[in-house]
Formats: C-alpha cells, structure tokens, sequence
C-alpha cells in the first residue's frame, strides 16, 4: 500500500532509510523544522538548516523516487531566547515560496513557558499574515495535557486562522477530543518509546473515526522508526479493518490535508505505474 509519512525528520536519517521507506511503500514524506539536539546561536545556522531541508533533502529523497515536503520555523525548545526567535521568524519569508514549503511548523510548546507562548504566537501572526498551513507541535509526557489545552486556547483566540488548515501533532487519548472537536487535524506519532504505539492509534481511529486524523512516525535521531506508518498498517489489517480505511488514514487524508498549501506539488503513485 501507497502512504505519506506526514512527520518525518530526514536530515538526521541515514540514506538508507529512503530506500527502506520507498520499499515499504513511502511516495512522500513531510519534514518539519526542529530541534537538532543542541540550541543553535545564531539566524544564520538556521538559514543554513532551512537551505539543507528546501535543498540538499528534496534531491536526496528524489533518489529513491520520494517526494519531499518541509516546514519552518525555530521550535519550541530553542524560543527561550527570544532575540533569537524573532531573527528566525523575520527571515522565514525568504523560504516560504520555495518548491515543497508547507507551511510553518513545527511550532508549538515544550515546557509550557511564557516565552515558548510568546513565540508560538508570533508564528501564528506570521502563518496568518502569508497564508500558511501549521502544524502544531503538542508537549511530552506529563506537560501535554496542559499544553494543548493552552495551545488550542492560542489558536481559537485568533480569529483568522482556518481550523482545517491546522494539524495538531502528537495527540494520545487524553489530548485528541478536544483537538478534533475545535475542528483541527490531528497527528498521531508512533514512538517506540513514548507518545503513541500503532495500536493505541487504531484503538482512536475505532473510537473517533478517520476523519481529520492521520499517523507519523516522526523519525528523528532520538530513539524513533521511521517504518512506523507501515507497522501501523498491519495493526489495522490484523484487527480486521478493510483496506479502504487504511488507505484513508495513511494516503489520502495526508494529501488532503497538504492540498491546501499552494505548494504540494504532488504526483500520485498511479501516475508512476502508468508511464512504467
């Protein structure tokens, strides 16, 4: 089966890993902007990881015959120095017409700190301003809760945002009702570790239906798989759900949801099969 990773960190994967993924079934992937393990000092390094994600990650996922998406931003953990923050938010725009650019994300909170709302709030203006989609990063652990309830706060205080243009990443059962009943799309992210396992994520899909929701695997150099998704297909199949249900969850609400950014220049997987 054909799916989209929607949360995938490529620039700290190995090569392989696209051609494990274009096996496994992978046409395209979403790559978000974040945290590289270490706080970054100064706008030019971000300009530098913006210039690798909009550059040197599309050619590499052309290799193996995937397309390759992106977002921008500076995430969470780093928008504790704010002089920084807003050096990166000014100098967003020189991307955000690139091929494959989104939107911005992901933003979001990590702490929950006045500051991390401080430049949340400030993407969101910038996101409003240039007509951008968001993607929302929701915290770890026992900072969730509280941090989505505020991150939703944010976002339905302002009036010109369009819920359906905005994905709330890393919901589990305790955060994704009130994601979905604001009209927001939400993420489920398949840790090995944390966050979400590919049954707790059917378990939701049985109780919330597929509408507005989709799986990652949020790939990153932590501890993450970046085959997910598929694992999340054979938890499906093995609980007995149809393949147009998978197909839903895992193909097409990802390219629904992208559709809406002037710059998802998608090609289906059909079109391959027909020129081959």
């Amino acid at each position: 089966m054909y799916y989209l990773d929607p949360h995938i960190h490529m620039v700290s994967r190995v090569t392989d890993d696209y051609e494990t993924l274009a096996k496994m079934g992978c046409v395209a992937v979403s790559e978000p902007a974040f945290w590289a393990g270490f706080d970054r000092g100064s706008v030019d390094g971000f300009r530098d990881y913006f210039r690798q994600l909009t550059e040197f990650e599309t050619k590499r996922a052309s290799w193996y015959g995937i397309q390759h998406y992106t977002w921008l931003c500076i995430n969470a953990k780093e928008a504790e120095n704010v002089s920084l923050s807003r050096e990166v938010i000014a100098m967003i725009p020189e991307f955000l017409d690139k091929p494959g650019v989104l939107g911005i994300g992901e933003i979001g909170l990590n702490k929950n700190t006045k500051n991390e709302a401080t430049i949340f709030l400030e993407h969101l203006d910038l996101a409003a301003k240039t007509d951008e989609l968001i993607l929302i990063h929701t915290p770890h652990l026992e900072d969730k809760y509280q941090g989505t309830r505020m991150i939703l706060d944010m976002l339905n205080d302002d009036r010109r945002l369009e819920h359906h243009r905005v994905l709330v990443d890393h919901v589990e059962e305790h955060t994704i009702r009130a994601v979905l009943d604001d009209g927001y799309w939400a993420g489920m992210t398949l840790y090995p570790t944390s966050k979400c396992t590919p049954e707790r994520a059917v378990d939701m899909i049985e109780m919330y239906g597929p509408e507005r929701l989709m799986v990652n695997s949020a790939g990153d150099w932590g501890p993450s798989k970046p085959t997910a998704v598929p694992d999340f297909i054979l938890a499906m199949r093995l609980r007995g759900h149809g393949e147009s249900l998978i197909r839903r969850v895992v193909y097409e609400n990802p390219v629904k949801f992208f559709s809406q950014s002037r710059n998802f220049d998608f090609t289906p997987p059909e079109t391959y099969e027909a020129v081959g």
